[in-house]
C-alpha cells in the first residue's frame, strides 16, 4: 500500500480512537518510517526542530494574557463599554455579545478563552433578558472565533512562523476581514432581533458613555501596543506578546488591584499546562509534516486537483471545502502544521500571494470551532447555556454561512484581505 496513504489513514484512525492529537502524529509516523526502514532518529530530530521557534514564544505569553484579562475586571470594563456603544440598538445585547468579542479578539488571540470568559456572564444574560438560548448559545460560540482572525490571533503566528510569511503581514490581512464577519453577525442579529422581537437597552446617554470609554481605554491600548509594534518593526511577535502582558499586569496588579499578586504563580502555571498541549502536537507535526514532504504528499495533491481543474477559483473552493471538513475533526493549529505544505502548494498553483492564503485558510478554520464533532467553542457555550448540542448546531449554520461567504467573498476582492497590508507594507507586494 502507499506508505501516504497508510501514514495519513493511520493518523485519522488513531483520531477516531480518541488518540491525543500529538500522540496520533508521532505514532503513524513512526509506523511508516518503519516500513519504510527510515532512521527513528529523525523523529527527535524532527520533533525538536519544529518547536525550536523563536516566533512560537509568542503563543504562552498571549494565553498567559487571556488568563489575566479573565481574573481581574477588564473583561467587565470592556463590557461596559459595549454595552454603552451598541447596547441601544435592536438587539442590543447580540450587540454587545459581537462586538465585546471583536475587542476581547484583540487582546488575547484565544477564540475558546473569549468562549468561557464572554459567554459566562452574557449567555445567562441574554436569556433572562428574553433571547431564545439557542440563539445566545450560537452567537457567542460563532463571535468567539474572531479571536482567529482579528489580531493578536495565535494561529496567524504559528502560520507564519512555520510558513515563513511575515507575521506583521499576515495580522493586518486579517484585520478587515474579522470586522466584516463581526458586522455580518451584528446584521444577522438585527434581523433575528426584528424577526422575533428581542429587546435592547435605552442609549446610557452621553456622560455614561464617556465614562464606560475612559474606564476602558487603558485595556483597549493593548491591540494598538501588540499590532503597532508589530507592524512598525519594533517588536517582534514575541516582544509584542509580553509586552501586552506586562501593561495587563500593570493594570491588574498595580492599578485595578483586582488580582492578588499570591494568585500570579497559579495563572502562570496554568498558562504553561495550557500551552503544553499545543506544543507537544507542534513537535508530533514536525515528523508527520517531514514525512508528508519526503513521500510528496503536496505534488500528488497538486496533480490530483489539477487533473479536476485549472481554473484559479475552483482551485481555492476545492481547498476551502477540504479545510472545512478538516476543520469539523482537528483544531486550527494542528491542521495548519500538518496540512501546511498542501495548503501552501496549492495557493502557488493558484497564484494567491502567501498573506492572502494564510488569512483564507485561518477563516475557514475557524468555523472548525463551531462545527462538530471538534467544535470546542459551541460545546463551551451550549454548556454553559445548558443548550442541547443538536439546538446549537442548527442555530449556528447561519452564521457558519456568513463566515464561510466572507472567505470565498475574498477570492473576488483580494483586496479585503491584502489592502491594509499593501497600504503599511508595500515592500512585500
Amino acid at each position: 500500500m502507499n506508505p501516504l496513504v497508510v501514514l495519513i489513514a493511520g493518523f485519522f484512525v488513531l483520531i477516531a480512537f480518541r488518540v491525543n492529537i500529538g500522540f496520533a502524529l508521532i505514532l503513524s509516523s513512526i509506523f511508516v518510517m518503519l516500513l519504510e526502514d527510515l532512521p527513528l532518529a529523525s523523529v527527535a530530530n524532527q520533533m525538536y526542530s519544529n518547536i525550536d521557534s523563536f516566533p512560537l514564544l509568542a503563543v504562552p505569553f498571549f494565553m498567559f494574557l487571556g488568563r489575566i484579562l479573565n481574573a481581574g475586571s477588564i473583561t467587565d470594563r470592556l463590557l461596559a463599554v459595549a454595552n454603552a456603544t451598541v447596547g441601544h440598538v435592536r438587539g442590543g445585547l447580540g450587540h454587545v455579545n459581537v462586538f465585546v468579542s471583536m475587542v476581547f479578539a484583540s487582546l488575547s488571540g484565544s477564540a475558546a478563552a473569549d468562549t468561557a470568559s464572554v459567554g459566562s456572564i452574557l449567555i445567562p444574560a441574554m436569556k433572562k433578558a428574553g433571547y431564545d438560548p439557542a440563539f445566545s448559545v450560537a452567537l457567542t460560540a460563532a463571535s468567539s472565533t474572531l479571536g482567529v482572525i482579528i489580531p493578536p490571533s495565535i494561529i496567524l503566528i504559528v502560520y507564519g512562523a512555520f510558513g515563513n510569511v511575515s507575521i506583521g503581514a499576515l495580522f493586518l490581512g486579517g484585520v478587515v476581514p474579522g470586522i466584516v464577519i463581526g458586522l455580518f453577525m451584528m446584521a444577522y442579529t438585527y434581523v433575528m432581533a426584528v424577526r422575533r422581537g428581542f429587546p435592547s437597552s435605552p442609549f446610557p446617554g452621553l456622560m455614561p458613555l464617556g465614562r464606560a470609554l475612559g474606564r476602558g481605554v487603558a485595556p483597549l491600548l493593548i491591540p494598538v501596543v501588540v499590532l503597532g509594534g508589530v507592524i512598525s518593526g519594533f517588536f517582534t511577535p514575541t516582544e509584542a506578546a509580553i509586552s501586552a502582558v506586562i501593561w495587563a499586569l500593570v493594570l491588574s496588579l498595580i492599578v485595578y488591584r483586582d488580582i492578588p499578586f499570591r494568585d500570579m504563580p497559579r495563572h502562570l502555571a496554568n498558562a504553561t499546562v495550557e500551552f503544553s498541549v499545543p506544543l507537544f502536537t507542534v513537535a508530533g507535526a514536525g515528523i508527520f509534516g517531514w514525512l508528508m514532504a519526503y513521500l510528496g504528499a503536496a505534488q500528488i495533491v497538486v496533480a490530483f486537483i489539477t487533473q479536476q481543474t485549472e481554473n484559479p477559483f475552483g482551485i481555492m473552493l476545492l481547498l476551502v471545502g477540504f479545510l472545512l471538513l478538516v476543520g469539523t475533526v482537528l483544531n486550527p493549529i494542528s491542521a495548519v502544521l500538518i496540512f501546511l505544505p498542501i495548503i501552501q502548494a496549492l495557493g502557488d498553483l493558484a497564484g494567491m500571494h502567501p498573506v492572502h492564503m494564510g488569512v483564507l485558510a485561518t477563516i475557514v478554520l475557524s468555523v472548525g470551532l463551531i462545527t462538530p464533532p471538534y467544535g470546542i467553542c459551541l460545546l463551551i457555550a451550549a454548556q454553559i447555556g445548558d443548550v442541547p448540542l443538536g439546538r446549537a448546531i442548527l442555530a449556528v449554520l447561519p452564521i457558519v454561512g456568513l463566515t464561510v461567504s466572507v472567505a470565498v467573498l475574498s477570492l473576488w476582492l483580494p483586496d479585503l484581505v491584502l489592502a491594509f497590508p499593501k497600504l503599511v507594507s508595500p515592500n512585500l507586494f
